[in-house]
């Protein structure tokens, strides 16, 4: 996923409203439709970024990748990290530039708007995939709106001061947030085009 860097141009609530109603058509196993979704917008970004000013990073929610990752998806995300830096103009060994570009996920990468997706506790992994595929075609119908979008795992991260900000009951747990807003062509980082795998490396026709 590219990240984005956003300029601050307002996003209406109705146009995000119209986009999460398309996109809950989204296949959901037994019609569950797993997600639920909170939206940030104007005057409420503002106030949840100030309040997320200066909190420390909290134990995550869950693993975003495994640990020890291994071949070939370990050089498949190492090679991503490597070209997105390359674009940023950050060298390897500027750990503290590295690590401020990570912390732009707490900002949003300045997108004026946002969504935060959750799920409930007791859901598997199969609606887990439901939420995959929801906030896919969210993705995809706000592309062809003329917005942007990043989605953002990095959030697990900060799950506890984002519940007490949006207080969204003890059995949902934060799965990601993402930024919405509209790309600037002019930030490199979202000329970034990531490598993709031949197709004969993961797919068999039997």
């Amino acid at each position: 996923v590219q990240t984005c860097a956003l300029p601050i141009s307002p996003v209406d609530d109705e146009t995000i409203a119209e986009l999460l109603r398309t996109s809950a058509r989204a296949p959901s196993g037994g019609n569950v439709q797993p997600w639920r979704i909170y939206v940030l917008n104007g005057d409420r970004m503002t106030e949840f970024l100030d309040f997320m000013s200066g909190r420390p990073l909290d134990t995550p929610e869950y693993d975003v990748y495994p640990a020890n990752l291994w071949e070939p998806y370990r050089t498949n995300r190492f090679t991503l990290g490597e070209a997105m830096y390359e674009k940023l103009g950050i060298p390897r060994e500027d750990r503290a530039a590295r690590l401020a570009h990570l912390a732009r996920n707490y900002t949003f990468f300045d997108a004026p708007a946002a969504i935060f997706c959750f799920v409930d506790r007791g859901m598997g992994p199969p609606q887990w995939s439901d939420l995959g595929m929801f906030l896919q075609t969210f993705m995809l119908l706000a592309q062809e709106a003329g917005l942007s979008t990043c989605p953002q795992e990095a959030w697990a991260a900060r799950s506890n001061a984002v519940r007490s900000f949006i207080n969204p009951g003890n059995e949902l747990m934060l799965f990601c947030g993402m930024a919405i807003g509209y790309k600037d062509d002019n930030e490199a980082v979202n000329s970034l085009y990531s490598d993709r795998e031949p197709l004969d490396v993961w797919a068999s026709f039997l």
